[in-house]
């Protein structure tokens, strides 16, 4: 598909079904709002800067799961920062359902890689540069092979250059992977394989979205600092 055809059709695809599932999970989000302001207090959304297409900063949203203190930039499944209801939206991807809102104003994409921290963005610079012209996202391969990203992080918590010499690199690479053969058919499987592991139907959503390519982005995260996916 020609890149003006595909980036218009894929800013049709984000305005469709954002709009659709902002309506039809607005239930769900006026729940989680409530439970959050009831359990924790206001404020109910979290924002937080995070590097956009071309390296433009924007405010992602969340619903709020963490008390304010000081911390990393980055979340382990043990953190005592997590509040218990925070730990239920976590778990559930729930806390990410406010950045449809962020699709639907041209910030993020449905299909992308995840926004990161200006901080971290930083410290691999060149491997940003090289997926720049990408609008980050709510879901990619990287999302998928790393959905227990928190857990992987506790296992490592000791040691502090873990996400940024062995996770964000294997990030990275699955980026300019989806860089180099993303196509609508391409987003449409990543968004079905996120809904359907979303659903607890794991076996479908590696079949969608290749069991071969999760694994290899998976491997050696416990002993192999310079693994990268091709």
């Amino acid at each position: 598909m020609a890149p003006g055809w595909y980036d218009g059709g894929k800013r049709v695809l984000d305005l469709v079904l954002a709009t659709g599932l902002l309506v039809a999970l607005s239930p769900v989000m006026v729940g989680c709002a409530f439970a959050v302001w009831w359990a924790d207090g206001a404020p109910v959304l979290f924002r937080q800067e995070r590097v956009g297409r071309h390296g433009r900063p924007f405010r992602i949203a969340k619903f709020r799961t963490m008390q304010a203190a000081a911390g990393s930039a980055v979340t382990a499944a043990a953190d005592p920062r997590v509040t218990p209801l925070g730990r239920i939206l976590r778990g559930s991807k729930l806390d990410e359902l406010p950045q449809l809102w962020n699709v639907l104003v041209g910030e993020m994409s449905l299909v992308g890689p995840r926004p990161e921290v200006p901080r971290y963005a930083a410290g691999a610079a060149r491997g940003f540069r090289a997926i720049a012209g990408l609008r980050p996202g709510l879901t990619d391969w990287a999302s998928l092979a790393l959905r227990d990203e928190e857990r992987i992080l506790a296992r490592h918590a000791g040691d502090p250059h873990f996400y940024q010499e062995v996770l964000l690199p294997r990030k990275l690479a699955l980026a300019r992977l989806y860089q180099r053969h993303r196509s609508l058919g391409v987003d449409l499987r990543l968004i079905a394989a996120t809904g359907c592991l979303g659903a607890g139907f794991s076996a479908a959503a590696r079949r969608l979205a290749g069991p071969g390519l999760l694994d290899r982005a998976r491997r050696g995260l416990g002993q192999d600092r310079g693994a990268s996916v091709r």
